[in-house]
């Protein structure tokens, strides 16, 4: 096993007002060497129990499995501070490889801390000495890491107090029996997720009043499902209501704690918070787990990276990712250092790290430029098909409320459509022939846009704007919202705030109440006296499409008329006036039929010479 490096002597922890005798005394523990069929010596206990007399502070070692001492800790009278020792783990199952000897001086059992520290930091086994009033060591308490079930519902396993004389374990041999165990049942673990099991943690906001568990519990509901499309499996979901969040764990130290024990208890190798962390945040937490830390912004993203697939979605995607990773680049932060693979660390900036600032610059210089010539490129078919004088519908709505089915079923194509958040991320256009509908064979182009969601990350929102644009020339935005949801109403106030903020509002909007399939028939009645103006549809019944297409094509009615009536052609000029000249030289009352259409529709007209 790896070890980690250190000074050749230095005295960790509380070391301030230490005399002179105390730290060499401190220094001599080095010098002390570990039998591996055992937690301590009796020499080392009298010179823990000794320094720790003349201090007035706990002292405590690391001792590798080798029988070396490792590192010389010293804490204050109630608690010891451990030293980054770390993060080295050769494979799954695997312990650190150190184990925690330390004293108490009120002869107080394993404390809070002392656990957390077994369980966080994979120790082998942490033991205390209780020391008497007198000073001599009297007895001691252990407790080693178990597999899941066999710490009586906790991760650990507690042994003590066992009088100091008796206190005998062949530790080398308990920790290849633990890590066999470990491996074993690893081995034997479905894990049904590509990317693992994780913990989802949501810290809200207590000043909202009742309101705050409503909105923690949908906003959940939503992190899970996120989760879920990303590939993970969600092995728990903590929520905790604070009255601020702290600026620097998000919630608080004590809290942070039992999550991390409880991820390791349930085999839990990821966390997420469903909130964007700043990087002091991510840094901070992760410098107190082994634990993957990642926040909602880059679970999305990862998302995107996993759904991109033509060139536009993966440009704009690697956009939001080298945005988002720009001001994390200078921090020391180990959540984003573990970002080589799986959840949170896909797509076409997955090397982030590896490239500085000034290149990371420079390549979103690069990006943006060729996502400006993508748009121009969806400028020119835009214009395209409105010179073909077909009417276009834009298809917009939350994430996953059944636009693509939608598309589908009222085009008979064969876009991706899933029972995920994001199934897709690219523009597909598709033609209507409202025929059936009875309309003859007039078009309506439909396209499908990005879904939407709440507090869409602002970098991938700015990515991505080019592409939420593509509704900005429709004639008519068809609304798509899942009608089965428990929080439509709130998606209904997402997806119009941002239609507002792309200034799409003045578009008319005609609102299509999907998946009623799944809905009861008291629910129906009341979404009808709701809604009157909305559609009721199930995007997998075709039946149910008619009155949605009738609607459509009244709205779109008058632009068919205008587009068979072709552009109106006014002569500028009386036949009595004969011809003028105009700037150009040309001859306005000359004008073939060909000019004045291009004329009538504001296009430029070449000159002729008379």
């Amino acid at each position: 096993m790896g070890r980690a490096k250190r000074p050749a002597i230095e005295v960790y922890g509380h070391t301030t007002g230490l005399s002179p005798s105390a730290l060499r005394a401190l220094e001599r523990l080095y010098r002390r060497r570990v039998p591996a069929d055992d937690i301590t010596t009796p020499e080392l206990t009298r010179s823990l129990a000794a320094v720790s007399l003349e201090t007035g502070r706990q002292v405590g070692v690391l001792v590798h499995r080798s029988g070396q001492v490792d590192y010389v800790v010293v804490g204050d009278a109630g608690k010891l501070m451990l030293p980054d020792i770390g993060r080295l783990r050769a494979a799954e199952g695997r312990f650190r490889g150190l184990r925690l000897v330390h004293t108490h001086l009120r002869a107080e059992p394993l404390t809070h801390d002392d656990l957390v520290d077994l369980v966080r930091l994979r120790l082998d086994l942490v033991a205390a000495i209780q020391i008497a009033h007198g000073g001599e060591p009297r007895a001691m308490v252990y407790a080693y890491n178990v597999p899941a079930g066999e710490g009586v519902g906790l991760p650990y396993r507690e042994v003590g107090p066992v009088p100091i004389g008796q206190a005998h374990l062949d530790v080398s041999r308990l920790m290849t029996d633990l890590e066999a165990e470990f491996a074993r049942r690893a081995g034997a673990r479905e894990v049904k997720a590509k990317d693992g099991r994780a913990i989802l943690v949501h810290v809200g906001d207590k000043s909202k009043g009742a309101g705050a568990a409503r909105l923690a519990e949908e906003s959940m509901r939503e992190l899970r499902e996120l989760a879920r499309t990303a590939g993970t499996d969600v092995a728990d979901s903590i929520v905790q209501l604070r009255e601020r969040i702290d600026p620097r764990f998000v919630m608080g130290k004590g809290k942070l704690e039992e999550v991390v024990v409880r991820a390791i208890e349930l085999d839990a190798g990821v966390l997420v918070f469903d909130r964007e962390l700043t990087p002091a945040q991510a840094s901070g937490i992760a410098k107190h787990t082994d634990l993957k830390v990642i926040d909602r912004t880059q679970l999305i993203l990862d998302i995107f990276a996993q759904r991109a697939d033509g060139r536009d979605g993966k440009l704009q995607v690697e956009l939001a990712q080298l945005k988002y990773a720009m001001p994390r680049l200078g921090q020391k932060d180990d959540s984003l250092s573990r970002l080589t693979g799986g959840i949170g660390g896909r797509g076409p900036g997955e090397t982030k790290l590896e490239i500085g600032r000034r290149r990371a610059k420079d390549r979103v210089t690069h990006l943006e430029r060729q996502l400006k010539k993508l748009t121009k490129q969806r400028e020119q078919r835009r214009r395209k098909r409105t010179r073909a004088g077909v009417p276009t519908v834009a298809v917009v709505g939350y994430t996953n409320a059944g636009k693509s089915t939608l598309l589908n079923t009222l085009t008979g194509s064969d876009v991706l459509a899933e029972d995920r958040l994001f199934a897709t991320l690219d523009t597909r256009s598709r033609t209507l022939r409202c025929g059936w509908a009875g309309w003859g064979e007039r078009e309506v182009v439909i396209t499908d846009t990005v879904g939407f969601i709440r507090e869409l990350p602002e970098d991938l929102f700015a990515a991505f704007r080019a592409t939420f644009e593509e509704a900005a020339d429709a004639d008519l935005l068809v609304h798509v919202v899942d009608a089965s949801d428990p929080s439509m109403d709130d998606h209904v106030r997402t997806v119009l705030n941002v239609l507002e903020e792309l200034d799409l509002l003045e578009i008319p909007r005609l609102l299509v109440l999907n998946k009623i399939d799944l809905c009861e028939p008291a629910e129906l009645r009341q979404l009808e006296r709701t809604h009157p103006d909305a559609a009721l549809v199930s995007a997998t019944h075709r039946e149910t499409m008619r009155p949605l297409i009738e609607r459509i094509a009244r709205e779109l009615a008058e632009k068919w008329e205008q587009s068979a009536k072709g552009p109106s052609v006014e002569p500028e000029v009386s036949v009595d006036e004969g011809p003028t000249r105009d700037d150009d030289g040309g001859a306005e009352g000359e004008m073939t039929t060909v000019d004045q259409m291009l004329r009538a529709a504001g296009k430029r007209v070449r000159s002729r010479a008379i």
